[in-house]
């Protein structure tokens, strides 16, 4: 009897006997079937798999007697009906079906068969190949449509079913990239033949990127170094194609510039794909190629082509990817890409494409966001979800401010679209808009969106000061101008106030509350007090929930008198981490306030005091008075600290003294730090050398939980600088350090990102499949929320209860519970994260 498994390896081996490629039909990676066939046998063939996968009892025998048959009657056909062709017609099919992949590729016999020509090259043995030449892309073909699946990607990565030299057992993704390393070295001195080795390495790599543009994959693939490799290639062809000489007009092109050109296209977009992962994206800046990788993905983006024939969306999640670093950003402003998705928003905004001349303005929208202006506004959204986006395109950048705009006066920066979008303060800007409040409506939104982030929002506030630019709107937008005039209610006011309301209230969703920004029916059709100047109308903030400031609870007194008895003893941490657990699950609310602190302060000095938990070598730092008076703190850190000053106050845990304490402790952390960083560091944005950008919101969360004790919150940062979870939760303190490598930091990307970021979208990938589809439709990442949530160390998302919860659970459990937190938020959120990427609203919800 033949089995399920031996027909397909017969397949295989009839592509390998008669391996027909001729010039006619070239190799893309097009699903189509075999041109020139009417009525294919492998439709008929197919069918007959897909129920032998399903009741295997005779049909295998029908199947290949049916397939015997076949072959006999095309014999002397076209080559349209060759023997080779149909078989790969029908591997092809059996590819795209995931249930007969199932049953019939994803066997160890069939895919020991695929590699055998594989293992046997690598071995240095003779290939029993008819035509290796024809037959190498073919396989390279059908392993990739095999990795492209999650099972298929799964039995490369983790299943050794493959026997090589000496019965050695080894996983198929070792054997490719082994492969694939020899071709772009070219040590296959038995396929030397320049052009044809390109045409087998860009096959095998193509094979390698449908593994390494996946989390997991990256892991099992990263230690052999295949982004340098690849990067080296295409270095070597880009030297080579400059010595080709320039056409001339008359003289026929030849060839080989073609082939080269063709070739160099292919390593370029082998390396872009690396910045489909977070660690891919580090590898990638590593490589030194990242803008060129850029502006060639930003090439194939105005020609709205998709990623490969492997990808069902097109580059939106690379785009949000790249843009989460500031390299990635510098590359995408110097392809041209930021420019072009401002002037796109233009046009579709106020006045159509820049050829056409403007006769007259559109018909007013009735929505906010139009349908048309949507795509543009997501693309924006996700270019500066984060705020190295934000400080690398608005950086020391003025507005311009004009005194006079024309019609035909288009933005072509993100700088240029604040001035006339948000900053919309002056009758010039107004007059120079056809629809001023459709697009300042337009620009308020963005600007919501972008102060979720608050690093991003400081840095708008301290260059822009949009918080007065907006209170002076909502003055002048009164019936009368006088103190007794009464606010007009209009789209702009209320989109005013919902951005005053969430940059003036800091807390989470039991802390702070937002006004909504639709009208109510009835008479009082919005019922939330407008402001013109500060404070806060208190209608906007809830009672503050209480902070247990007692360590002296019962299970609190007791975990810290257990802790304090077995802090000698090698299993004192696990005691205390169970303990913290049971805690965790049975009276959360009492690990808050003073209990917290004293916990907090005790666990990272017993951490600290031991070797083998301390990654990093211990702090020594003594600053003299002098010295830390004359730190310079920032506009930035000033409005970061009266930030963190006024969260305090609301929840009552400071005293007067912290508005002198904060800013001491600030500028001692900043001496700190800097005598931390590596003198050899040389950042890849020129921003960066000016230090991290944006506001510690650790340190000001440490200050918070110690109640403004200044001393003790600096010894706590000082020993937790010692562990290794502080590379992770306090992304100021590894910036540019001396304790990780120069190209990481030069790189400017924190381990936030490449680190956590990277497992968290590995494990949502495993375990909330659906999470990690929507954002893969909606062109967003969960890189970029966790960059943003972290960063700010939840500020804005959580009540403070559950930000103590956050810092604690990393500190005594390990910074993989970072991990954790955030996949278990994704997965919390779920049910909204489906319904919002159904109406398009996933990135404005997230945030």
């Amino acid at each position: 009897p033949v089995s399920l498994t031996d027909l397909v390896v017969i397949l295989i081996n009839i592509v390998y006997q008669h391996p027909k490629t001729p010039a006619q039909r070239p190799l893309t990676h097009s699903n189509a079937p075999c041109q020139g066939s009417i009525v294919s046998p492998g439709l008929r063939i197919i069918s007959l798999l897909a129920a032998a996968a399903e009741s295997y009892a005779e049909q295998v025998i029908v199947t290949y007697q049916y397939f015997t048959c076949s072959l006999m009657t095309i014999a002397c056909t076209p080559y349209s009906l060759t023997p080779s062709c149909l078989a790969m017609e029908v591997l092809w099919m059996l590819c795209e079906r995931t249930e007969s992949a199932a049953e019939c590729l994803h066997q160890t016999a069939v895919i020991e068969t695929l590699l055998a020509p594989v293992i046997a090259l690598l071995n240095g043995q003779q290939v029993k190949l008819k035509s290796p030449a024809a037959t190498l892309p073919l396989i390279a073909d059908v392993l990739a449509r095999i990795a492209n699946t999650d099972r298929g990607l799964s039995l490369f990565l983790y299943e050794k079913n493959l026997v090589v030299s000496n019965n050695e057992r080894t996983f198929p993704a070792h054997v490719i990239v082994q492969f694939t390393l020899m071709l772009l070295e070219k040590e296959l001195s038995s396929l030397s033949d320049s052009d044809m080795s390109q045409t087998w390495c860009g096959a095998f790599i193509f094979v390698c990127r449908q593994m390494y543009n996946t989390c997991e994959g990256l892991q099992v693939l990263r230690p052999y170094g295949l982004h340098k490799a690849v990067a080296a290639a295409w270095k070597k062809t880009s030297s080579l194609s400059e010595r080709v000489p320039t056409p001339v007009p008359g003289a026929t092109a030849g060839t080989f510039s073609h082939n080269m050109l063709i070739w160099e296209e292919t390593l370029l977009d082998s390396l872009l794909n690396f910045a489909a992962t977070p660690k891919g994206l580090l590898l990638l800046q590593q490589t030194g190629a990242i803008t060129e990788c850029v502006s060639y993905m930003f090439s194939r983006f105005t020609k709205k082509l998709q990623v490969s024939r492997c990808e069902k969306f097109g580059y939106g999640v690379m785009v949000t990817q790249v843009a989460a670093t500031a390299p990635g950003v510098a590359a995408l402003h110097t392809s041209g890409l930021v420019r072009a998705l401002v002037v796109e928003l233009w046009a579709v905004l106020e006045c159509g494409i820049e050829e056409v001349g403007v006769v007259c303005p559109r018909p007013t929208p009735m929505e906010p966001i139009d349908r048309s202006c949507l795509k543009s506004f997501l693309s924006l959204v996700n270019l500066l979800s984060s705020s190295q986006a934000v400080w690398e395109l608005l950086g020391r950048q003025p507005l311009a401010n004009k005194s006079e705009y024309t019609l035909r006066e288009m933005p072509t920066s993100i700088p240029d679209m604040i001035d006339r979008l948000i900053a919309v303060d002056t009758d010039a800007k107004i007059h120079s808009l056809f629809h001023y409040e459709q697009s300042h409506t337009f620009g308020l939104r963005l600007l919501s969106v972008l102060c979720c982030n608050l690093d991003s929002f400081l840095l708008l506030e301290s260059q822009y000061n949009i918080v007065s630019m907006l209170l002076q709107s909502q003055r002048e937008n009164v019936t009368v101008q006088d103190n007794d005039g009464e606010f007009i209610i209009d789209n702009l006011s209320v989109e005013r106030n919902h951005v005053l309301v969430r940059v003036s209230a800091v807390g989470g969703p039991s802390e702070r509350k937002l006004p909504p920004r639709a009208l109510q029916e009835g008479e009082d059709p919005y019922p939330w007090p407008m402001f013109s100047s500060s404070p806060l109308p208190t209608r906007y903030t809830l009672d503050p929930p209480k902070i247990h400031h007692d360590s002296q609870d019962s299970e609190m007194r007791s975990f810290l008198a257990s802790f304090k008895d077995s802090k000698k003893e090698a299993s004192g941490m696990e005691d205390c981490r169970r303990q913290y657990c049971k805690m965790m699950t049975s009276k959360p609310n009492v690990l808050t306030g003073k209990g917290l602190a004293d916990l907090l302060e005790k666990v990272v000095a017993h951490l600290s005091s031991s070797a083998s938990e301390c990654f990093f070598s211990p702090a020594q730092y003594k600053a003299e008075e002098k010295t830390v008076q004359s730190a310079v703190v920032s506009s930035v850190e000033q409005l970061g600290i009266n930030t963190c000053l006024r969260y305090g106050s609301y929840l009552k845990l400071l005293t007067e003294d912290a508005v002198s304490d904060l800013p001491l402790l600030m500028r001692n952390i900043k001496i700190l730090l800097v005598h931390a960083a590596s003198n050899n560091c040389v950042h890849s944005s020129s921003l960066s050398r000016t230090g991290i950008r944006g506001y510690d919101w650790l340190a000001s969360t440490v200050f918070l939980i110690m109640a403004g004790n200044m001393d003790r919150s600096l010894k706590l940062l000082l020993n937790l600088s010692s562990l290794l979870t502080s590379a992770f939760i306090w992304p100021a303190r590894i910036h540019a350090s001396i304790h990780v490598p120069v190209e990481v930091a030069e790189s400017g990307i924190s381990p936030m990102y490449w680190c956590t970021a990277h497992y968290v979208e590995m494990l949502l990938r495993a375990e909330v499949p659906l999470v990690h589809s929507a954002f893969r439709m909606s062109g967003f990442t969960p890189s970029q929320m966790c960059l943003h949530w972290l960063t700010q160390c939840f500020w804005n998302y959580l009540d403070w209860a559950e930000i103590c919860h956050y810092v604690s659970t990393c500190v005594l459990m390990g910074p993989d519970y970072q991990v954790y937190m955030c996949v278990a938020v994704f997965t919390h959120l779920q049910p909204d994260i489906l319904q919002r990427t159904q109406s398009q609203q996933l990135q404005v919800f997230l945030k």
